[in-house]
Parts: C-alpha cells; sequence; structure tokens
C-alpha cells in the first residue's frame, strides 16, 4: 500500500509530471533538467529524488553528472503502467511543448561552468 501511495503523491505535483515527460524524451542530468523546464537546481534535485524514491527514476553517476533516467525495471510494480499512460498523455500541452523544445537545446553543464 505504501509503495502504491508514493506513485500518487510524486504524480500530484506539475513539476514532477514535466520532469517524467522530459525523461522519457532521453536521460538528463540535473543541469539538463533545469535548463529544460527553466526551474532552479534546488528544485529539480528534489523532485527527481522523490520521483527515484517512487520508483519511477533511476540514476547513474557519470563523471560529476548525477544522470537520471526512467526506471523500466522498477521494483515498485505500480509504476510501469503509470509510465505507459504518461507517455501517450499530454503530448499538445503547451508547457510539456515548451519543455521538449527547451530540451533539444539543454546540454550538460561542468561543475567549473556553474557560476558562484
Amino acid at each position: 500500500m505504501r509503495d502504491f501511495a508514493k506513485l500518487f503523491k510524486a504524480l500530484s505535483d506539475e513539476t514532477r509530471i514535466r520532469i517524467l515527460k522530459a525523461l522519457l524524451e532521453r536521460e538528463c542530468c540535473v543541469c539538463e533538467v533545469t535548463q529544460a523546464l527553466d526551474i532552479s537546481q534546488s528544485r529539480a534535485s528534489r523532485n527527481l529524488g522523490m520521483l527515484e524514491e517512487a520508483g519511477f527514476v533511476k540514476s547513474r553517476r557519470y563523471g560529476p553528472w548525477m544522470i537520471y533516467s526512467i526506471a523500466e525495471q522498477t521494483t515498485n510494480s505500480y509504476a510501469t503502467p503509470l509510465i505507459e499512460m504518461l507517455r501517450g498523455s499530454l503530448i499538445n500541452e503547451e508547457i510539456i511543448l515548451q519543455d521538449r523544445e527547451r530540451l533539444s537545446h539543454a546540454v550538460r553543464v561542468g561543475p567549473r561552468a556553474i557560476p558562484k
């Protein structure tokens, strides 16, 4: 029951839905998510953590970056059908189209390029 509730809590936020839609396009590091959604790094990281805890997203380290992708094989069996539903949803939603356009130009930024 707890795993089921975590999924719906994760899906109850527009930012997390937008992140999932971006990750359905391609895997991303946090900096690419921030560029695609035009949000802060802390907001992106916090929401990616919630999506990972719920079982929607997996991460791996690649050099200085944490790379996030959709968890195709997840321990939460309820996540897969919800991801498939999301894959075919919100196709023509304006904010999703804008995110997709920004994602097409998003690049991985090295740690030295981050302003202090």
